[in-house]
């Protein structure tokens, strides 16, 4: 942060960037400006809905409410495609579900990535998705 005088106007310079988490826009300070306040821990309720739906449909599959993918894309009127995708979360890690519950997930963690392929060894995903604690 820099401040600047000329005459009667004082002018503050704060650095600082935006980047989208979760479909919103949120202020992200430099490093060395952060030290001053912790960061606070954001839930992003869209992937915690995500994971829940996950469990959920899991448990319809392994209790036999439904016996395929596609029987559970047809009562939830969605792609059998959709509903694999959104399934292959209940393979995270425990400690990437546990900080995404926290709010602790790193920048990079959203939906979106979370959506496409990740490995299935919780060490190569806790190394995908660098979890900030």
């Amino acid at each position: 942060m820099t401040v600047t005088r000329d005459d009667d106007t004082i002018t503050v310079h704060v650095p600082l960037s935006f980047t989208k988490r979760g479909g919103r826009k949120q202020i992200v300070l430099p490093d060395r400006a952060s030290s001053w306040a912790p960061p606070r821990a954001r839930v992003d309720n869209t992937i915690v809905k995500a994971i829940a739906r996950a469990f959920r449909w899991r448990k319809l599959l392994e209790t036999g409410v439904h016996t395929t993918i596609e029987d559970i894309a047809a009562a939830e009127k969605i792609t059998a495609s959709y509903v694999s995708r959104i399934l292959r979360l209940t393979l995270l890690a425990p400690s990437i579900v546990e900080a995404i519950l926290d709010g602790r997930q790193g920048p990079e963690v959203t939906l979106a990535t979370l959506m496409k392929p990740f490995p299935v060894e919780w060490e190569k995903q806790e190394a995908t998705f660098r979890r900030s604690t």
